[in-house]
């Protein structure tokens, strides 16, 4: 039988036999080297240059930049923003993948494509989106600015603009997941007693409880580094509606290279440690799979 090789020692027939790689040494080292060129060149040299400018000036004028009270405004209100976009954006991404996973229902395949839509539509548009919808000379601008809500050139819409563009990340990575998992546990859970919110949590959560943990990393990150979308609704207010990505915008365009890059390498530490937990994260799901 094909793939199937006897034993000589046993006796006996093993199962298939692996699969060898046929492309010679010398090809493999060129495929590596050249993997690990462009990790050098699109990365670690980028990165490299951040901090050789940031560090320019020396240590004293890298701590100013960061010490300054608009960097410490941003760094605020992106921390703020993301602690609350993200959350939300999990919640939504939960109750979504939820249902599109464990339901049949009318309409599920245009849910999906709304949840993909943020890929499509450049941040640029979803920012003019709230304009339009929130802004003095909106659909709603008129009925907001009556009852002193501001929502444009504030915090509240640089928090639904980084929400549009982050909803689909947490939703994304748990649909699959959810969809592989199928309905067997949840079915099992009901017809031994259990009802509602006790099968999630006890059934539902504890199966998606890593990729909900990989989707939400996923979502932060995007959600400290958004630039487009914030930037049509935030004003450009310094100290109050900047976020980090835009204050280093600020710093380059006045020709303050130390302080921008000072403030890059900020934002680049948060998505390094960001990456070291998606790492971790990886690495903890391989292991709980391969236990399984």
């Amino acid at each position: 039988m094909a793939g199937i090789v006897t034993n000589p020692r046993a006796g006996q027939r093993s199962g298939p036999e692996r699969p060898h790689l046929t492309e010679s040494r010398g090809v493999r080292i060129a495929l590596i080297g050249i993997a690990l060129l462009f990790l050098a060149l699109i990365v670690l040299l980028p990165m490299a240059a951040v901090m050789a400018e940031s560090l320019r000036k020396g240590w004293s004028a890298y701590l100013s930049a960061l010490s300054n009270p608009e960097a410490m405004s941003a760094l605020r209100l992106t921390l703020i923003t993301a602690a609350i976009a993200v959350p939300l954006n999990t919640i939504f991404g939960v109750c979504a993948a939820w249902a599109i996973a464990k339901f049949k229902f009318r309409g599920k395949n245009l849910l999906i494509t709304l949840i993909d839509l943020p890929f499509a539509v450049s941040p640029v548009v979803s920012g003019l989106i709230y304009v339009l919808l929130f802004g003095a000379q909106g659909f709603l601008g008129p009925w907001l600015d009556d009852h002193n809500i501001d929502i444009i050139f504030a915090t509240p819409g640089i928090v639904l603009a980084t929400m549009f563009v982050t909803f689909p990340f947490v939703a994304r990575e748990l649909i699959p997941l959810m969809e592989a998992q199928g309905v067997q546990d949840e079915e099992a859970a009901v017809s031994l007693g259990a009802r509602g919110w006790r099968v999630f949590f006890k059934v539902t959560l504890p199966n998606i409880k890593w990729g909900l943990l990989y989707g939400m990393i996923l979502c932060n990150a995007r959600a400290m580094g958004e630039f487009g979308a914030v930037s049509v609704v935030s004003g450009h207010i310094r100290g109050e509606t900047n976020t980090l990505p835009l204050h280093i915008e600020i710093l380059y365009n006045e020709y303050q290279f130390s302080a921008a890059f000072a403030v890059a390498s900020l934002l680049m530490l948060l998505a390094v440690v960001t990456l070291v937990l998606k790492s971790l994260l990886e690495s903890r799901m391989s292991r709980e799979h391969k236990k399984t």
